[in-house]
């Protein structure tokens, strides 16, 4: 009997290491169909797990209270399994080189527990070669194991997008390597097990760990060449929105927007091809490029709302600026690497007080990461400039009429005997807007509604 038979038939275990926005909906999928232990470092994240609490909102609540998986931060439960899926973050350093400490941390742990005829598949995104010349002999010192002959290594590159509820692991066709034809066989049919959409077997390891630094590479430089395409017609005074929508209209033009680039994946991930690229001689023209305007846009957005708020004759230091969405991107809780704190950062050496406004942002993980708080909307009151970064559909339900409230408004004297001073508001006159400045990065409102209503308007 071979082990996808065995792990079938329960006999044999699959272990996921790392569970976090990718390992977990992994476990949770496996979890419905065979036995599965959920291995994490992180004691605490695992303790919220066994107490039906998803941190990640990947897979919510409801489905980690009714899961099966075993959680535990006990490395010694991975001698119980067979399959293991390593899927550990793969960030990269202050200097923009990987950092592939995540990485050879799991292949350590997963390498004093590996026990004869285990298969290894690797998730995380790395450079070609990173499997075979690096984790590998890791699990081979680690666990005293020759690969090949005690044990076998496969790779299957993530593919989630955290928040999106409609491309899941299921939904995505898998890519599958192995380092021969059985294990290749072995990994397929076990995936097979979860992914609806199928599998589709690569030619190596090697190749398989290409394709998926080039799947986000590409995006980021169709998002770049967006992004530039956003500051040329700023400065022209066209809107890029109108621009794109209008060219969208021939069929082969493809459907990319600008916007901030950050998140674990890719505004990671074309920094380890090029790394790589350095190693074999060859300096990146395009990739690069495409990263150093992805970068810069923080900078950008926060200089465009210094000098709409100078046009509408806002004193900027000391100014009340809010932003709402500190996330990397919509419908997600992660904060990783993302990109609205360059905009904090930046309007802050303005001398601008920033409030952050995020429902979907974990305030532990924020103040960890950046040393950053959050406010309730109730507490926006009395801003220069509010500065709408990322969509979260929380924020949908917000109209004009609410981010006009938030701003400051001209004070009226009462001439009664105490001269107390009043807002507009306060005599139900119609406030004037026209130093209200309204950052729309994504394009949430309508452009001519938001003019109409007095805004200066500005969007990417």
């Amino acid at each position: 009997m071979c082990l996808y038979e065995k792990i079938v038939d329960r006999e044999e275990k699959v272990s996921i290491v790392g569970l976090g926005y990718v390992g977990m909906p992994i476990a949770v999928a496996f979890a419905k169909k065979i036995d599965v232990i959920g291995f994490d470092v992180n004691k605490e994240k695992v303790e919220l797990y066994k107490n039906g609490i998803d941190p990640t909102k990947e897979v919510g609540n409801e489905v980690i209270k009714n899961t099966s998986i075993d959680f535990t931060s006990d490395e010694a439960k991975l001698r119980e399994a067979k399959f293991h899926i390593v899927a550990v973050p793969t960030p990269v350093k202050g200097d923009r080189t990987p950092d592939l400490t995540p990485i050879e941390s799991a292949s350590r742990t997963l390498g004093r527990n590996l026990t004869k005829g285990s298969i290894v598949v690797f998730e995380s995104t790395v450079y070609p070669g990173v499997t075979e010349d690096i984790c590998v002999p890791i699990l081979e010192k680690e666990s005293g194991l020759k690969c090949g002959v005690h044990f076998k290594v496969g790779y299957s590159p993530e593919r989630i997008n955290p928040g999106d509820k409609v491309h899941r692991l299921e939904t995505i066709i898998k890519v599958v390597a192995g380092q021969d034809e059985e294990t290749l066989d072995i990994a397929a049919k076990v995936y097979e097990l979860v992914v609806e959409a199928g599998v589709y077997k690569a030619a190596s390891i090697k190749v398989a760990e290409a394709a998926k630094v080039i799947e986000n590479s590409q995006r980021d430089i169709n998002i770049a060449f967006m992004n530039e395409l956003s500051i040329i017609f700023n400065k022209m005074g066209i809107d890029t929105n109108a621009v794109l929508e209008t060219a969208k209209t021939k069929w082969n033009f493809l459907n990319f927007s600008p916007g901030l680039v950050g998140g674990h994946c890719i505004g990671v991930d074309p920094y380890y091809l090029t790394y790589k690229a350095e190693q074999m001689g060859y300096h990146s023209q395009i990739i690069l490029s495409g990263r150093k305007i992805n970068d810069d846009m923080g900078k950008y957005v926060a200089e465009n709302t210094v000098k709409n708020m100078i046009k509408v004759n806002k004193q900027i230091n000391g100014a009340k600026v809010a932003i709402f969405g500190v996330t990397f991107k919509e419908n997600c809780p992660d904060v990783r690497n993302t990109k609205v704190v360059d905009v904090i950062n930046e309007l802050e050496q303005y001398g601008v007080e920033v409030k952050i406004v995020d429902p979907s942002a974990d305030p532990e993980d924020l103040w960890n990461e950046y040393r950053l708080t959050l406010s309730t909307p109730e507490e926006i009151t009395g801003v220069d400039a509010v500065i709408f970064a990322v969509p979260h559909e929380e924020f949908k339900s917000i109209k004009l009429e609410d981010v006009k409230a938030m701003f400051k408004h001209k004070e009226l004297v009462n001439i009664g005997a105490h001269h107390e001073p009043f807002t507009a508001v306060d005599f139900g006159v119609e406030v004037d807007n026209k130093d209200c400045v309204l950052v729309d990065i994504k394009g949430m409102f309508d452009r001519n509604q938001a003019e109409d209503a007095g805004f200066l308007y500005w969007r990417l």
